[in-house]
């Protein structure tokens, strides 16, 4: 019956199709035996972010599993085979106000020999994960303004031009380890993927 089903369904998002999603793979790797996060430096000759740091990952394509396409971006720019890469279970969504989903997984990467694709890394960066147990990240607020397009019906609202909008905050995070900074959505996965690994005894 339908209406069994409705009690135990899973929720969606509402607006959810307007979302471009995305996948990332939150690689745990072991240096000299102690646990560290790999991170990318992106490609400098890269359109979008040029320079960032960034987990490995990638835009989700058709009839593809936001798991599948972690992996599967995370062996094409660290080239690495699917047996070095044991997914661990999924981190929490992150959610961009400018129409971003991005669903992390966290997982370990086995005989990581520091290889990268050049086309989209410029250079892979190891940091040690009782960096980010020990230090929190310093985090500054932005805010987002409502700005209705020139032909919006303020007849059809109580206020008309003068409607009281609620303004947005969105929360920047930055974490600076040696000489590498750490921000935006990266920064707050790390803290989330760190707080998860925690919470579940994963390290």
């Amino acid at each position: 019956m339908k209406k069994k089903g409705f009690s135990v369904r899973r929720p969606g998002i509402i607006g959810e199709e307007a979302f471009r999603k995305y996948a990332v793979l939150i690689p745990l790797i072991e240096v000299s035996g102690i646990p560290h996060l790999l991170f990318e430096k992106r490609s400098g000759k890269l359109k979008h972010q040029p320079g960032e740091i960034c987990f490995p990952g990638g835009k989700l394509e058709p009839g593809e599993s936001l798991k599948a396409c972690a992996v599967r971006e995370t062996m094409e720019e660290l080239l690495v085979q699917r047996k070095q890469i044991k997914v661990l279970g999924p981190g929490d969504i992150y959610l961009s106000p400018f129409n971003l989903m991005i669903q992390p997984f966290i997982g370990t990467i086995k005989d990581y020999k520091d290889t990268f694709s050049t086309d989209e890394v410029q250079a892979v960066i190891k940091v040690p994960l009782d960096f980010f147990r020990s230090n929190a990240p310093k985090t500054y607020t932005s805010q987002l303004i409502q700005e209705p397009p020139k032909d919006f019906p303020y007849e059809w609202i109580p206020g008309g031009m003068e409607y009281p909008w609620v303004k947005g905050n969105h929360a920047i995070s930055f974490y600076q380890y040696e000489d590498t900074t750490i921000w935006g959505m990266t920064a707050q996965m790390a803290t989330s993927a760190v707080r998860l690994m925690e919470k579940y005894h994963i390290i």
